[in-house]
């Protein structure tokens, strides 16, 4: 058991990252929680595995779904969630112009604002048990704005500034918050990415070749298992960082975008998806 107790919930989780932190803490012999939109993975699970099938950009299932994992959890361990781990989310990828707003609104509705939606009625459980920790799943885009996944970028970005607030005004609580900074992960990601780049658009040529690029650096990354025992690692730390990358090449990047100038970060970022 670690500092927050041994029940977790799991956003996101049935595929990538969030399936593997949820074998890898049911192994290990947590309670876990985990809810997608699906409801279901296609294999069987052991008893302290719960699955709960849950859309988190509408608040009132949200709602009615913390209570009934809350309530389950206390019934079957004597006290609630202690350890929230963020893995919903999707990505568009489209030049920042001409990406339809119908598209960048359900980016930020998944990806900023369920994490919030899902926060604003777990956290007060949370709070109770003073010894509590959010981890949300960032990006090293969230540190880096790539080309073509601007609006990806942002949700990320958004993200970080929530969580380091979060990490201050919870701290009289008992409540931690991290945020799990995952670059390149071979996981279901990629296929389900969502192109959008109008016909006719300008920025065509560039775009599929970003995206393409995208793909192969995805499918050639760390398998998500890597990542999820970085979330383990952070649920057994009582004063978990305000951040953490995974991989020493993506620790590298993000220490030479604090030393480069942005100009050249840029640059450099452009060569990678651009040329």
């Amino acid at each position: 058991m670690g500092p927050y107790g041994s029940n977790i919930l799991i956003t996101g989780a049935t595929s990538g990252i969030g399936l593997a932190s949820l074998h890898l803490f049911a192994e290990r012999g947590w309670q876990v929680w985990g809810v997608s939109r699906r409801g279901e993975i296609a294999e069987s699970l052991p008893p302290n595995v719960h699955i709960y099938p849950l859309d988190i950009r509408d608040e009132v299932k949200v709602e009615q779904t913390i209570a009934a994992i809350e309530s389950e959890a206390k019934s079957l361990t004597g006290e609630g969630i202690g350890v929230i781990l963020h893995c919903a989310g999707f990505g568009i990828a489209g030049a920042a112009e001409d990406t339809p707003l119908e598209m960048v609104y359900q980016q930020f509705e998944t990806n900023f604002f369920g994490v919030l939606k899902v926060n604003r009625h777990l956290l007060p459980f949370m709070r109770e048990r003073k010894a509590s920790l959010v981890i949300t799943m960032g990006s090293v885009g969230g540190k880096i704005s790539l080309p073509f996944q601007s609006h990806y970028s942002s949700t990320k970005f958004a993200i970080e500034a929530y969580s380091d607030a979060l990490r201050m005004e919870g701290r009289a609580f008992g409540l931690r918050a991290t945020v799990v900074e995952a670059g390149d992960t071979k996981t279901p990601f990629t296929a389900q990415r969502v192109a959008a780049i109008p016909e006719g658009s300008p920025y065509s040529e560039q775009g599929i070749h970003a995206i393409e690029q995208m793909g192969k650096d995805e499918q050639g990354g760390y398998p998500p298992s890597k990542v999820a025992k970085t979330v383990w690692r952070l649920a057994q730390r009582s004063s978990p960082p305000p951040r953490v990358a995974v991989g020493l090449s993506y620790k590298v990047l993000l220490l030479l975008k604090r030393i480069l100038p942005d100009r050249l970060v840029l640059f450099l970022v452009r060569k990678l998806y651009l040329t």
